[in-house]
């Protein structure tokens, strides 16, 4: 591990060397690329001086106790190198979690698709709820969203919604948001007071940048439209809303949310590089791992990943078995208390992994 560290203290001193050479500072691409490897790098570093200092400082006590003249100074020193056992033993820990290898999507912006699944208008009434969850918590990280692309539900809520997260680190704690999500409550229509059970899906894309995906032109097929509301009165008369189909894999994308036909073209893009990602992405992934699955499970959009219980006023995370009698702050986007013990669940299987090798 200390070699490894030394490796990533190397590297990152001469990344400083290279952001103050004249070359690089006049080459934008290069730039941009090194100051993101160096950020990448930072905490680290830090961390792992951090490490260093105690490492030598603990090498001292063990020096002094040897030394020591009498007992009162022999008891001082041992309570020191207790203490600096203690930061060391805390410090390896932490330095082993910041080797685990980096998911290359964590910095990404995220694009979110919630679909009501199961159980007609109550599913669309969720769905609604979910966009709200996200949109506050999107909030407390300051992070900012922008609707793509709705279709609303006659009783409020959404059959779809799609929106984009723009955010430093929003994919690195969305991601675990993959999957089917369920509630159980009594609808605002049922008389009987009979509990109801619905779902919606959550998908996760990382916004992808053009490099990532190779789209060729020639490939898309592009349909406008006039858009429309809730009952499909007119909205307005021009051809604003668009439709792009990538014919090699099918996957198609509308928008518009916008009047501009530019704009919505711009964002319906966004979608499609995002969704012809994914599809890459999980396809390498299926057949890297067809029989080993993540603690934290496979991410699949038909996957129950999480229960929200309105009577008991529980929220249930299944991958985990976390449950929590918190409902009210979950919805009012307070999700650090479930994701974190997802962070901490993957990182501990990745450890493991690892250490198999």
């Amino acid at each position: 591990m200390i070699d490894r560290l030394q490796t990533v203290e190397d590297r990152y001193n001469h990344l400083n060397e290279l952001l103050s050479d004249p070359d690089v500072i006049s080459d934008t691409k290069k730039l941009r690329e090194y100051s993101k490897e160096q950020a990448d790098l930072s905490k680290t570093v830090e961390v792992y001086r951090e490490y260093k200092t105690v490492t030598e400082e603990l090498k001292e006590a063990k020096s002094m106790q040897q030394e020591a003249m009498d007992k009162e100074m022999e008891d001082m020193v041992k309570m020191e190198i207790e203490e600096l056992i203690e930061r060391q033993t805390a410090l390896e820990e932490k330095l082993h979690v910041m080797l685990l290898p980096k998911d290359p999507n964590d910095d990404k912006n995220v694009i979110v698709e919630i679909r009501g699944a199961a159980g007609g208008d109550e599913a669309a009434l969720f769905a609604g709820d979910l966009f709200k969850m996200y949109s506050r918590y999107a909030e407390k990280m300051n992070w900012k969203t922008e609707i793509i692309e709705s279709s609303t539900s006659d009783v409020g809520g959404y059959k779809e919604i799609i929106f984009i997260v723009n955010g430093s680190g929003a994919y690195s704690r969305l991601k675990y948001e993959n999957g089917a999500h369920r509630v159980q409550r009594v609808p605002s229509t049922e008389s009987g007071g009979r509990i109801h059970t619905s779902t919606a899906t959550v998908a996760i894309l990382a916004e992808a940048e053009e490099v990532e995906v190779d789209i060729h032109d020639k490939d898309i097929r592009v349909d406008t439209f006039t858009s429309s509301g809730p009952g499909g009165q007119s909205v307005n008369t021009t051809m604003s809303a668009v439709r792009l189909t990538h014919e090699p894999t099918g996957v198609v994308v509308s928008c518009q949310d916008e009047k501009s036909q530019i704009k919505n073209k711009e964002k319906a893009m966004k979608v499609l590089r995002a969704r012809i990602y994914d599809k890459f992405q999980r396809e390498a992934q299926a057949e890297y791992d067809e029989t080993r699955k993540s603690a934290v499970g496979t991410g699949d959009r038909s996957e129950r990943i999480r229960t929200y219980n309105f009577p008991q006023s529980r929220v249930t995370d299944h991958r985990i078995g976390l449950t929590l009698q918190k409902l009210d702050q979950i919805l009012a986007g307070e999700l650090d208390e479930i994701i974190d013990p997802l962070v901490v669940e993957e990182q501990a299987e990745m450890m493991e992994r690892a250490s198999e090798r």
